[in-house]
């Protein structure tokens, strides 16, 4: 936290936190530095894996986010403290990025009503043709077999189910498992056909809302790099975490807008079939996230109460989703 520290000068270091990351905030730049965690999924709890996982996350965010996205710098010790950047045995990685302006972040420019048609229309100009180049191939196929799509829900339900009566009702989770088997099995020529078509893509994996950035263009960043399996997906997979996001925030018009205008500019007219099925699992999923960042006793405790409001309020859109069937 001390300016010191930081190769710029900076009149100040915010610390934000997430339930993976440690971001330090100085007056231009923001840097990320990884928790030495293990929940199963990602497992960042060596020196070396840091530091694998930060080279990876600033080499996938490029795609879409060049200019946000800098260098992986060490941190070294200094004297009695530390310093990002320069010679010495590195102690830590840090994840060098532009900072942007808070106010343009996607859902805050939505909490002021400002966001617009137009807005969508810009993401999906920059969405389709990222899909389109993304790399595909036998390899990443298999991500679209219904037999993985199958443990990625399972792997949700069995990791969710301790929370049960305090994220969500005994209720809920049960439609919620039932409407996911009930689709894959009714949908298995579905999920078959998406794989012929080459809609299974090295995609983003955590587009919502607080990952785009409408600040003199539109920038979308913070990709899933820590486990492949959770970015190499269907494209519907992808869209319909906005989707939901959009939902979630009460824009129940720009979220049908987007998924139409996205399927007819990418002439993907399936993805209307999945949006429901892919909504709820995306929901879910953050659900799970914020249930787990409830649990961090590094989290003040109004951070963790707010992460349980949260996971609550996931629950109940995938809840939401799954009754609509």
């Amino acid at each position: 936290m001390d300016p010191q520290a930081y190769p710029e000068p900076t009149q100040q270091v915010e610390l934000v936190q997430t339930h993976i990351s440690l971001v330090f905030l100085t007056d231009q730049h923001a840097y990320k530095v990884k928790k030495a965690v293990d929940f199963g999924f990602l497992n960042f709890t060596t020196l070396s894996r840091r530091h694998y996982f930060l080279q990876q996350e600033l080499l996938l965010n490029r795609r879409l986010a060049p200019e946000i996205y800098l260098e992986v710098v060490p941190i070294v010790g200094r004297d009695a403290g530390v310093r990002l950047g320069g010679r010495g045995e590195p102690l830590e990685y840090a994840l060098k990025m532009r900072r942007m302006p808070q106010e343009r972040m996607m859902d805050e420019v939505a909490d002021r009503n400002e966001l617009t048609l137009q807005v969508m229309d810009r993401i999906i100009a920059i969405l389709v043709p990222f899909y389109q180049q993304a790399e595909t191939g036998p390899r990443i196929n298999k991500f679209g077999e219904l037999t993985l799509i199958a443990y990625n829900h399972e792997e949700n339900f069995a990791r969710t189910e301790k929370f049960i009566d305090r994220a969500l009702s005994k209720e809920a989770f049960k439609d919620i498992v039932a409407y996911a088997w009930g689709f894959m099995t009714r949908n298995e020529e579905l999920f078959a056909a998406r794989i012929c078509q080459g809609r299974i893509r090295d995609c983003h994996g955590d587009l919502h809302m607080r990952n785009i950035c409408l600040a003199n263009g539109v920038y979308i960043f913070d990709c899933i790099e820590f486990n492949p399996r959770f970015r190499y997906s269907d494209v519907a997979a992808d869209i319909d975490f906005l989707a939901m996001d959009l939902d979630f925030h009460g824009f129940r018009k720009l979220s049908d807008y987007f998924v139409r205008n996205f399927a007819q500019a990418a002439n993907d007219p399936g993805i209307l079939e999945l949006v429901n099925f892919y909504k709820c699992y995306r929901a879910f999923v953050r659900g799970k996230i914020n249930a787990f960042a409830a649990e961090q006793g590094s989290q003040s405790a109004a951070a963790r109460r707010l992460a349980l409001d949260q996971a609550q309020a996931y629950f109940k859109l995938a809840w939401e989703y799954a009754r609509q069937g």
